[in-house]
């Protein structure tokens, strides 16, 4: 049985390639199931397949062993099992050189997955055509792509799972003034940034339909925070329970949200270059029904089930296998609607509950996994295609420059501003500021839309992966030289017994 995607345009940077599932018996073939597949940009950059595009070649999804004469490196199943593991030893190992070495710093494990994404693409082990054709070949990307983003999908549930609302309820008027603080003057800077990023990376297909989404997706690039990141450096300082920590987290949450709206309308603004002249519409009134239901059907009904079942019997509502799936069906439904699938999930995980312990079960059962295993998979397949080799000249590197200056500034400055206009001591207020530039695996995701939707160039998406990579480097070290210069507070390292959830201690 053959399942065929539709093919891209002819001058495609993606490839075709076919993965096939063969069953033996003891010498005749009993049954073949091809399915072709797209492979992602990862081509893009060198990782060539070992059969020529232009004609797919069959890949069995097991090899009969090396004793008859066949490289497991050439099957599916092994091939993935064999680049999880090369995946998890380089970013574990670069955890724990960066935990050894850069100890006084702090740095959160983001910066290890992140660096070792980049250690495994074209600009480092990636130039080494032996270890991109055995490793990472281009025919196995569709199967890496599709774990990745199993994980990314479930990371989103989370982080939206974590948000709570009465957290912004208690840090008060203040918390949404940080936000929108945090938010407005990179939205601001970006239709000036876009035209200086055209002039310095010049690249095919920037027509003037691409600006407003390019000014969009650099806005949110710019102004989005990395909740669980900002989480883990306030837990490393003892501050996730003190007053400066609940702002940190209101604030971030509703600065998230937010976010994620106006890439949910990018997404959907451009789809009108392929589609009908009223999709924009249909996909932003779907979008707004999709939130509506979610928020205002089912989580109601959750919470009201939750409680007629009582803490003891809620845990097998937040069985693994339905929160999972409900969690996938979010992401799917989004996706027909024609935004991204991790909206959806993002949705859902907002309208979990927390009556009767029901969000705390699910993170629990759900996140070790998410941050163990999927996550650092996203990691790696966003290094396969960013290409610091890319970022060449005076223009580009000044181009990094501003992106990161623009980046900090604009989240500290408006952050600080109005923190120290409600009454936070100034040396408080530029801690927050500080904190709230940290951008982390929400950026990633972020550039990864936007490299999918072709906004951002091979180039551009490289800037930015270093902006994103240079300002969660500088968040804890510069944090912790703010606020432990300040007046101590009752809250202190020793005495926050504040807990992260999800059972890991500095997730991404």
């Amino acid at each position: 049985m053959h399942a065929l995607l539709p093919a891209g345009s002819s001058n495609s940077s993606s490839s075709w390639s076919s993965v096939a599932t063969h069953t033996h018996t003891s010498d005749r073939e009993v049954s073949c199931s091809c399915v072709h597949v797209r492979t992602s940009g990862i081509a893009d950059h060198g990782m060539a397949a070992n059969s020529p595009s232009s004609s797919p070649a069959a890949v069995k999804m097991a090899s009969d062993g090396v004793w008859q004469g066949e490289n497991p490196l050439d099957f599916a199943l092994p091939l993935l099992a064999v680049q999880i593991t090369v995946v998890l030893a380089v970013t574990q190992g670069l955890a724990l050189a960066l935990a050894l070495a850069l100890r006084p710093l702090r740095q959160p494990k983001v910066v290890a997955e992140i660096l070792g994404g980049i250690l495994l693409g074209p600009s480092a082990l990636g130039r080494w055509g032996a270890f991109r054709r055995a490793i990472f070949p281009a025919w196995s990307a569709a199967a890496l792509d599709t774990v990745a983003g199993l994980g990314l999908l479930l990371f989103l549930f989370l982080v939206g799972l974590e948000l709570d609302f009465r957290a912004v309820r208690r840090a008060g008027p203040r918390s949404v003034a940080v936000a929108a603080a945090g938010i407005v003057p990179p939205f601001l800077a970006a239709p000036g940034l876009a035209p200086l990023l055209r002039l310095a990376v010049p690249a095919p297909g920037h027509g003037p339909a691409a600006f407003l989404p390019l000014c969009v997706f650099v806005g949110a690039a710019l102004s989005v925070t990395a909740l669980p990141v900002l989480a883990c450096i306030l837990k490393e300082l003892g501050l996730l329970g003190a007053p400066l920590g609940e702002t940190a987290m209101a604030a971030a949450a509703v600065n998230d949200v937010f976010a994620w709206a106006l890439l949910a309308l990018a997404v959907s603004g451009g789809a009108a270059r392929g589609g009908a002249p009223l999709a924009p519409v249909y996909i932003l009134a779907s979008g707004a029904a999709f939130v509506a239901l979610m928020l205002c059907a089912l989580r109601p009904l959750m919470a009201r089930l939750a409680r007629r079942a009582g803490p003891g019997r809620a845990a097998a509502l937040a069985s693994p296998g339905a929160v999972v799936a409900c969690a996938l069906l979010a992401g799917a439904a989004t996706d027909a609607i024609g935004v991204h699938p991790v909206f959806g999930a993002f949705v859902f995980g907002l309208s979990v509950p927390r009556e009767g312990g029901l969000a705390e079960r699910a993170g629990e059962k759900v996140a070790p996994l998410v941050s163990g295993l999927m996550l650092p998979l996203y990691f790696a397949t966003s290094g396969l295609r960013t290409d610091i080799d890319t970022v060449r000249g005076a223009a580009a590197w000044g181009m990094v420059a501003l992106v990161v200056a623009v980046a900090f500034l604009g989240k500290f400055g408006g952050t600080f501003a109005v923190a120290a206009w409600t009454g936070m001591a100034r040396r408080e207020a530029a801690a927050l500021g500080v904190a709230m530039s940290a951008k982390g695996l929400v950026e990633l995701i972020v550039l990864n839309i936007g490299r999918e939707r072709k906004v951002l160039d091979d180039t551009t998406f490289a800037i930015f992966v270093i902006m994103a990579l240079t300002t969660t480097v500088l968040a804890t070290p510069f944090m912790t030289a703010l606020y432990r210069s300040s007046t101590p507070t009752a809250t202190t390292p020793e005495s926050d017994g504040t807990e992260l959830k999800g059972g890991d201690a500095c997730p991404a």
